[in-house]
């Protein structure tokens, strides 16, 4: 498979308590269409700061990215205007990415209205199919953020994320905040939206019982560097690092859809 995604030797540094401290070191990684990358690490690994620089919202010190053949860093104004549909984000929390008074079909207008995918005419029927796409009733565009549940609130984060049909979606810890019930719900929904589209997923967690069940592939970052990386089921099933022995130790047991791992 081609790689939609690029990545060659970044390097970011923070400046705390006076002292200069490398976020990423050197950090390369490819990740091609259709593919999961799990990025797993500890706390302060860097695998935020690498999500946020390959959504350009933080610049790194030096290195490139190139996302389906085009310089992503040094694209500018109008050109990154036209990239940005095709690489989109779900966080964490929605409640922290979103005005959680906004309704839902405000939080799915916004992207359709803003990218010009639909007219205003237009716009209630797409609103419909995208929550029919993530499994959500059309009854719910009347209901604001903060009113629906927290597995809601998260399909409804993808749906915003794939209404610019993007190529792309980083994933920072899209799971960690449910219950495990709700969670497995949420794996399966992606796995399907990545089968029917080709979506590409950089898939940012802690949680190794989750990327084992869910990735294609294992990226291990320690202290800013990418440690170990290779298929999943021969990453967890013979780490070659410390820091990937030490997290595979660690790791319990996950039933995803019909799959155990």
């Amino acid at each position: 498979m081609s790689a939609l995604l690029e990545v060659r030797a970044l390097t970011r540094s923070f400046r705390r308590g006076g002292r200069e401290v490398a976020a990423l070191d050197d950090v390369s990684l490819d990740l091609a269409r259709g593919q999961t990358l799990a990025l797993v690490g500890p706390s302060g690994s860097g695998k935020s700061t690498l999500a946020r620089i390959v959504m350009r919202l933080i610049e790194p010190d030096r290195g490139t990215i190139r996302f389906d053949g085009v310089d992503l860093l040094a694209a500018r104004g109008e050109m990154l205007r036209l990239l940005r549909p095709r690489f989109q984000m779900v966080f964490q929390e929605p409640l922290a990415a979103f005005n959680p008074r906004a309704s839902v079909a405000r939080v799915l207008d916004d992207p359709l209205r803003i990218h010009g995918l639909a007219d205003s005419a237009a716009r209630p029927a797409a609103i419909a199919a995208l929550l029919e796409r993530v499994g959500l009733e059309q009854n719910l565009a009347g209901r604001r953020i903060h009113e629906i549940s927290g597995g809601q609130r998260q399909r409804v984060a993808i749906a915003r994320a794939i209404a610019t049909r993007p190529a792309l979606l980083v994933l920072d810890e899209a799971v960690s905040a449910l219950d495990v019930t709700v969670r497995a719900d949420i794996l399966t929904l992606l796995r399907d939206l990545q089968r029917n589209e080709n979506l590409a997923y950089l898939f940012i967690s802690h949680d190794r019982a989750v990327v084992s069940a869910f990735a294609d592939r294992i990226a291990i970052m320690d202290r800013g560097r990418i440690v170990e990386t290779g298929a999943a089921a021969a990453v967890v099933a013979a780490p070659q690092s410390a820091t990937g022995k030490a997290l595979v130790d660690a790791m319990p047991r996950l039933v995803l859809g019909n799959a155990a791992t």
